[in-house]
């Protein structure tokens, strides 16, 4: 996992709690001798075991705490890939587009980093099939970000999220539709 979201991640448990929670989590998850840097890239496994005792403190199931770090993520990441986005493009486009712009950017920067692929069909207009298909088994951090984008381009009252999991969460299915 990529540095980056390690320090974000960090941020978003000081915000949302504190920082000795993160102390805590660090310390529970046999972590406290490493200081995380943004541009480092980490073993997934930090990832899960900070997840899962941030579960266990807060009893919110792991996937759900991901959707709520992928939302926090959004400006963010519309931060650190603003040269990439169109001004043109709302939530669906984005989406769309993120496979051969942002993660292709991620994947030519970063040899060791392997973001999920996301392979959008688009139905029409106002609807898209993602077909999120990832080892890291992280697929409610990547509902978490749509649900994010909408909240950023202010659709979020007129953008439906409907995650079907298969494949033990390796490959999931994110259809999602904009009410006209």
């Amino acid at each position: 996992m990529h540095g980056s979201i390690i320090t974000l991640l960090k941020r978003y448990v000081q915000t949302q709690y504190d920082h000795s929670t993160w102390v805590k989590l660090v310390e529970l998850s046999g972590l406290d001798k490493i200081e995380f840097n943004h541009k480092s890239v980490y073993p997934d496994e930090h990832v899960y075991a900070l997840v899962g005792h941030a579960a266990e403190m807060t009893g919110i199931p792991a996937e759900e705490l991901h959707e709520k770090f992928g939302e926090y993520l959004v400006p963010d990441l519309m931060y650190m890939y603003q040269k990439l986005v169109r001004p043109e493009w709302k939530t669906l486009d984005m989406i769309e587009h993120t496979e051969l712009t942002m993660h292709k950017q991620v994947r030519q920067e970063h040899a060791d980093n392997a973001p999920p692929v996301l392979d959008v069909t688009r139905i029409s207009e106002n609807e898209l099939m993602i077909e999120y298909v990832s080892p890291r088994r992280m697929s409610g951090l990547a509902v978490g970000i749509v649900r994010g984008l909408a909240i950023y381009y202010d659709e979020a009252d007129r953008i439906d999220v409907m995650p079907t999991t298969y494949d033990n969460g390796e490959r999931v299915k994110i259809h999602v539709r904009r009410s006209a």
